[in-house]
């Protein structure tokens, strides 16, 4: 049913009293100045402007219907019994004439966004009649549809209406009642409202018939447009500055993104698309949240909030994180009655960087709460343009993860003799990347967890409300734990964590080397090609008789087992030809990138002191062997003479190599970022291991090739080198 936040319990003069005294306490905290106790009052005119809450959602509808969307506010209705339908539109019009906003627009005036209320109005509700349809599933389907569609259909804010209806006729006793709302002018409060206001009009006029003479409902005082305007007057000097400092301050330096790992790339642009899962927690959890929160003087917003924030960010590995979290905002008697746009949203930082016991995190977000509630004025938006985030498309600004807590009593609409029950529509849209938003009813604390499907999956969020439900009975277990070393997860992923990842033994040949593969594919298949370069071509008979005759001038030069042989060589056959050739002499070669700095190559070939160094003519002066080893042998692979050509073909016998899989394969060097680069050893064992681990992995069969792709600034071409 619509429902909405009430003080129901009290009259009038007992809320009254309540926010006074409210009032009079933030006011003794702050300071009062004349300017806090301006009163809101009517004002005149034909337009005015937006206050700031609407200022930000009317940017936003700028983007794009999408964004616009997210911002809806739809309700649905099941009404069983005899419908006066005459009744039900005059008051849904009544409503509309009563409440200014729910019949204002909102057009661009010299390059600013103003509100533009008609004199008259109606609510825009449509029929039509599904009672046609005799099959249950039919029904059920066309009922389906229509709810979505008037969730998702567009509101034009320069035109109206941004309230609509429709009415769908099951049967005779049996209708469905739609009502659509744009977020710019109506919030969860206003949906109250509008159900309590909708069942008094329509109780007064399906009993003593339609007068507009005669209104049940007690007049406004003022309307919304008289608070916006109150609010940019009122939110000046003293009292913006005041709290816009608490909040800077509170803010600077907080991280702008929590980077919890998502199931996709993040979009360039934030997507609005979204679902949402439902959430329970059983009655013994919520009755030890409850016991946990009285033994720390919290309230159970703060308990679930401290939850929530400490969840974030483990799963985000972040010391801290900001989430945002909505207040009602309805500090002044003269609005609580007003339809309207005035929720605001606070952004409370947690700091889990000291590793918090449960009791200090709670006591942190306590602190936190108060603080945040007593400078709860200002707008959301001032506090974005105070702190001058680096602004993203991607993601919103400050916090991207929500928390509310639905603490008041509810009211429940009425319509006579009807019963009512909710009609819940499919939920298409997300403000934000998560939104936690929970109530306790029948004593269980209830709600839903809403997710941008654009970065998440269902199945993630299940899990992720796993941890949750986790992480909870661990703060009730014991509130002197530290939060993070509180376990979050089940037994079956314990399991798959520590033992099935775990499991990766597999048996693989220990006792060879990778250029004996090599030269096993080559005998298998001589005349495959092994190498594609431009329209060059080697099939792997070639490839192993170039390398094989190479190998054996090496062997000449002293390589043998662990003696490395630096490679500076753009990509191509003579790369190949050479890597091959320092495996088969049983050497360990030692890549070098043409395109490094002439300092780092000089360093690299100092460190790894190679017995020789293959290279290509233009790049062997650059080289500077001298500043290597003075016994170092250079050899220019594309050079005139090579040598070695006139060598036997043939593979070296194992034997006479003497390497084994322990002996070094190659020395790769890091990049160096935090000083200089470092030589990582691999063994032929290690190399041959990761190689079958590929295979398996990836699916390699002998029809597949593998592309390489050139780096070097000079030439920026592609080749391929294909091991089939």
């Amino acid at each position: 049913m619509m429902k909405m936040p009430m003080l129901e319990n009290l009259n009038q003069r007992g809320r009254e009293t309540i926010l006074a005294l409210a009032r009079a306490a933030r006011l003794q905290r702050q300071g009062t100045t004349q300017q806090e106790r301006i009163p809101v009052r009517p004002s005149s005119g034909r337009e005015w402007p937006l206050s700031f809450a609407q200022q930000r959602l009317w940017f936003i509808a700028q983007m794009g219907e999408d964004a616009s969307a997210a911002y809806h506010i739809p309700g649905g209705l099941r009404l069983r019994g005899q419908l006066d339908e005459r009744a039900l539109r005059a008051a849904l019009d009544r409503i509309v004439q009563r409440h200014e906003v729910l019949r204002t627009v909102f057009v661009t005036v010299d390059g600013q966004p103003v509100q533009r209320i008609a004199e008259r109005g109606q609510f825009a509700l449509e029929r039509d009649d599904l009672s046609a349809l005799t099959d249950d599933a039919a029904q059920d389907a066309e009922l389906a549809r229509w709810t979505q569609l008037e969730g998702q259909t567009a509101f034009d804010l320069s035109t109206g209406p941004l309230i609509r209806g429709r009415l769908l006729p099951l049967a005779e006793h049996d209708h469905v009642l739609l009502v659509t709302m744009h977020h710019i002018v109506s919030d969860g409060w206003s949906a109250g409202i509008l159900a309590k206001e909708l069942g008094a009009l329509y109780q007064a006029y399906a009993r003593d018939g339609i007068d507009p003479s005669v209104d049940p409902l007690p007049s406004l005082p003022v309307q919304y447009a008289d608070y916006a305007l109150w609010q940019r007057q009122w939110l000046t000097g003293d009292v913006q500055q005041r709290q816009l400092a608490y909040w800077t301050e509170e803010l600077s330096g907080a991280p702008g993104l929590v980077t919890l790992p998502t199931d996709r790339p993040r979009p360039a642009v934030q997507s609005y698309a979204g679902d949402r899962i439902a959430v329970e927690l059983d009655a013994a959890l919520t009755a030890g949240l409850k016991a946990l929160s009285q033994r720390h003087g919290t309230t159970m917003y703060m308990t679930l909030l401290a939850a929530w924030a400490a969840l974030a960010a483990r799963l985000a590995s972040q010391d801290e994180v900001v989430i945002g979290s909505p207040v009602a905002n309805r500090t002044r008697t003269e609005v609580e009655p007003l339809i309207g746009f005035f929720v605001n949203t606070l952004a409370l930082r947690v700091d889990l960087s000291a590793r918090p016991t449960v009791a200090e995190l709670l006591a942190q977000v306590k602190h936190r709460s108060v603080q945040a509630q007593s400078h709860q004025d200002v707008p959301f938006e001032h506090v974005v343009e105070a702190l001058r985030p680096e602004r993203s498309l991607a993601h919103s600004p400050i916090f991207q993860l929500s928390f509310a807590w639905q603490s008041a009593p509810q009211a429940t609409l009425q319509l006579g003799e009807l019963a009512l029950e909710s009609v819940e529509g499919a939920y298409h849209s997300a403000q934000f990347e998560l939104m936690l938003s929970l109530a306790e009813a029948d004593g269980r604390i209830v709600g839903n967890l809403g997710f941008a499907t654009a970065l998440y999956d269902r199945s993630t969020m299940v899990r992720h409300l796993g941890y949750l439900r986790a992480l909870l009975h661990g703060m009730v277990q014991d509130d002197r734990v530290a939060v993070d070393q509180i376990p979050i997860l089940s037994e079956a992923e314990r399991r798959q964590v520590l033992v099935d990842w775990n499991a990766t033994q597999r048996a693989y040949p220990q006792a060879e080397c990778i250029h004996e593969w090599f030269e096993r594919q080559a005998a298998r298949t001589p005349d495959a090609v092994a190498i594609e370069f431009e329209a060059q071509r080697l099939s792997y008979r070639e490839l192993n008789a170039r390398a094989n005759r190479l190998a054996y001038h090496l062997r000449t030069l002293g390589v043998g087992p662990d003696q490395r042989v630096a490679i500076c060589v753009q990509r191509g056959p003579e790369l190949v030809e050479g890597t091959l050739a320092v495996l088969k002499a049983g050497g360990a070669y030692v890549p070098l990138d043409p395109a490094y700095p002439t300092e780092r190559l000089a360093y690299m070939l100092r460190d790894s002191a190679p017995v020789v160094l293959l290279t290509q003519t233009e790049w062997r002066d650059r080289l500077a062997p001298a500043d290597a080893t003075p016994e170092l042998a250079v050899l220019a692979l594309d050079g005139a003479e090579r040598p070695w050509d006139q060598l036997p073909a043939h593979d070296l016998p194992a034997a006479q190599v003497g390497v084994t899989p322990r002996n070094l394969a190659y020395v790769i060097y890091t990049s160096g970022s935090t000083g200089q680069p470092k030589g990582v050893m691999v063994e032929h064992r290690g190399v041959v291991n990761r190689l079958l681990w590929m295979q398996e992995a990836y699916g390699l069969t002998a029809e597949d090739g593998v592309m390489q792709r050139r780096r070097s600034a000079s030439t920026c071409r592609s080749g391929s080198y294909s091991g089939r």
